[in-house]
């Protein structure tokens, strides 16, 4: 299940080398304290939880207040296990940009070095369709640009991802875990925590859009010039509002290259189609569109943001800080500083920043 989200500032530039050669020998050690105490899965947990992850990249001392702290972090937890997953009983794979685009073969390399119980062909498969699910079957206004994807031993997964709009100058992180995933496309959050909230979104993988994902896998075995025509005489009706969204950008003779391949070898399930290569959001607009006029079967527009941990509940609005969570996760990590193979100065700096944190919190200050 996915379980949060989380909105951040775009910020350019990168983390200086000493502070992350930093961030890369403190989260190194508190990966191996975990491990010790908890065991890797717990780490998995843990990543998922974006208060957590929150907390983590303060304490290695990134602006908690930053797209950055995300890409950084991340970075830094691939860089402290590289060459002990072995030991430590963790894989990272991806990142930001280009090296997202590394995660399968980074996967399948993991996975034929080390004896991981799940084959490498589903691990890289809830990769991808994460990704594929946040860009295309829920399109939020956020482009994802960062994904990086989490496993252990026993093949369980976590992924976090980020993506961009340009256009508000916010980003949107997005935190997965595979325990207890049953369906990737019908409400995979467990939680989504954000204060901004898109005004024009197609939620395919929202419950009420059970019929028009349906709907849309039918449709995709149809012949395309039936489709396309279906499409071209949408965009000459005067449609309602709330298609706005789904008719921007979609050329007709694009969409029938792609139902060409969709028709010849027709998907089981929208699962199955959103997982095909070239079916991208264009694609699934046009479809969402042709099930609501054809069908009746409208697509959800409901952002799955909810609330915010990052900097809504100061003030108790939109709701009060999680305190017990929040407490949870600063005394996991004190714990784990505190035990921590770290030059002293190192340790009581991160320490000093988990008690500036605290006190903020209780002050009122997140």
């Amino acid at each position: 299940m996915r379980t949060g989200t989380a909105h951040l500032p775009l910020h350019g530039g990168q983390a200086p080398r000493w502070l992350f050669s930093r961030m890369v020998a403190l989260s190194r050690e508190i990966v191996r304290v975990m491990v010790e105490e908890f065991g890797p899965g717990e780490v998995l947990e843990r990543l998922s939880d974006p208060h957590w992850f929150q907390s983590l990249g303060c304490v290695l001392g990134f602006d908690w207040h930053s797209s950055g702290l995300t890409t950084t972090t991340t970075a830094a937890l691939k860089e402290a296990v590289k060459g002990r997953e072995a030991d430590l009983g963790l894989f990272v794979a991806g990142g930001k940009g280009a090296t997202s685009r590394k995660a399968p073969a980074e996967i399948a390399a993991a996975a034929e070095r080390h004896s991981i119980a799940r084959p490498a062909e589903e691990l890289v498969y809830a990769s991808r369709l994460s990704a594929k699910v946040d860009n295309t079957a829920l399109q939020d206004g956020y482009q994802i640009y960062h994904h990086t994807f989490f496993f252990v031993p026993t093949g369980e997964w976590a992924v976090v991802q980020q993506g961009m709009n340009a256009g508000t100058g916010w980003a949107r992180r997005y935190h997965w875990l595979s325990r207890e995933t049953s369906d990737f496309v019908c409400e995979p959050h467990a939680a989504v925590v954000s204060d901004q909230r898109g005004q024009q979104v197609l939620n395919l993988v929202a419950e009420e859009s059970e019929e028009a994902r349906k709907a849309a896998a039918l449709l995709s075995a149809e012949k395309p010039e039936k489709l396309v025509g279906e499409l071209k005489r949408a965009q000459e009706l005067s449609l309602p509002g709330r298609h706005d969204i789904l008719m921007a950008d979609i050329r007709p003779e694009s969409f029938r290259r792609t139902l060409l391949k969709t028709y010849e070898q027709p998907p089981a399930d929208f699962e199955e189609l959103l997982g095909r290569r070239g079916v991208g959001p264009k694609t699934i607009r046009a479809l969402a569109l042709i099930a609501d006029l054809v069908y009746g079967a409208r697509a959800s527009t409901r952002d799955p943001a909810t609330f915010s941990f990052a900097h809504g509940g100061k003030d108790g609005i939109p709701y009060p800080v999680d305190r017990a969570t929040y407490d949870r996760s600063i005394e996991m990590l004190r714990e784990a500083v505190n035990r921590a193979k770290v030059a002293d100065r190192e340790r009581l700096r991160a320490l000093r920043r988990l008690a500036r944190y605290q006190g903020e919190e209780k002050r009122g200050g997140l």
